[in-house]
C-alpha cells in the first residue's frame, strides 16, 4: 500500500503519532536523540518528546547533562522516533537550543511531584556513589518543598527547530514507502526516496 506525504510535514506528523498513541503499548513519544561532542564523537539516548508545532520539537532536561552540553556546545541534533507496532519511523534534523523559560515552567509545573523533586535531586550525568546518597537529595528536597515546587534553574527544554523530517514506513518486500521534507525559503522541498 502507497502513503501520500501531503505537503505538511507537521500534519502527517500528528497523524501517525495519533496512530501511534493507540497502537504502542510504551512510550509513543520515545525518541532516540543523538548529540556530538567538541571531539566528534556521536552520543545517543532515549527521551521523551513532550510538544511540537510548526516551531519544532520539544524535549525536556537537566541543562547541566552530558546531552546538554553536547546540545549547546554545537546547537546541532537527531532523532528518530520508531513505532515497531505501525513499522513506521520518524527522523528529524535540525538546529537546537534552549526553550523558553515559559515552555520550560509550564512543562514542569505539569509534572507530578516526584518527578519535580526528582529534578532537583538527580545532578544527571555525573557519578553517583549509592543508590542511597540519590535517595537522601531526593527525601532533602522533599522537605525543602512543602508545598508547591518550583523549576530548578538548571533544569528546561529544548526545541529542535527541523531542517529535514524524514518518514518511513515499512513495505513488502523492504520497498519501504520514504518521504523527506526539506526546509525551503518558502515552505519545504518534499522528495520520494528510494527504500
Amino acid at each position: 500500500m502507497e502513503i501520500s506525504a501531503g505537503t505538511d510535514p507537521f500534519e502527517l506528523f500528528q497523524t501517525w503519532f495519533d496512530e501511534a498513541v493507540t497502537a504502542e503499548i510504551n512510550d509513543p513519544d520515545a525518541i532516540a536523540l543523538a548529540s556530538v561532542n567538541a571531539d566528534g564523537m556521536p552520543s545517543v539516548r532515549m527521551v521523551l518528546l513532550r510538544q511540537w508545532s510548526e516551531d519544532g520539537f520539544l524535549f525536556f532536561t537537566n541543562y547541566q547533562s552530558r546531552k546538554s552540553g553536547e546540545l549547546l556546545a554545537t546547537g546541532k541534533a537527531a532523532f528518530c522516533m520508531h513505532w515497531k507496532s505501525l513499522r513506521k519511523q520518524v527522523r528529524v534534523t535540525g538546529q537546537v537550543g534552549k526553550a523558553t523559560a515559559a515552555q520550560s515552567d509550564a512543562y514542569f509545573n505539569s509534572r507530578g511531584r516526584g518527578s519535580q523533586i526528582g529534578a532537583w535531586a538527580s545532578a544527571q550525568s555525573q557519578p553517583l556513589g549509592s543508590r542511597a546518597e540519590l535517595m537522601a537529595q531526593v527525601e532533602a528536597h522533599d522537605k525543602k518543598f512543602p508545598d508547591a515546587v518550583t523549576r530548578p534553574p538548571h533544569w528546561g527544554g529544548f526545541c529542535l527547530v527541523p531542517e529535514e523530517i524524514e518518514f518511513w514506513a515499512d513495505g513488502e518486500h523492504r520497498l519501504h514507502d520514504r518521504f523527506r521534507f526539506t526546509r525551503a525559503d518558502s515552505g519545504w522541498d518534499i522528495q520520494r526516496l528510494n527504500p
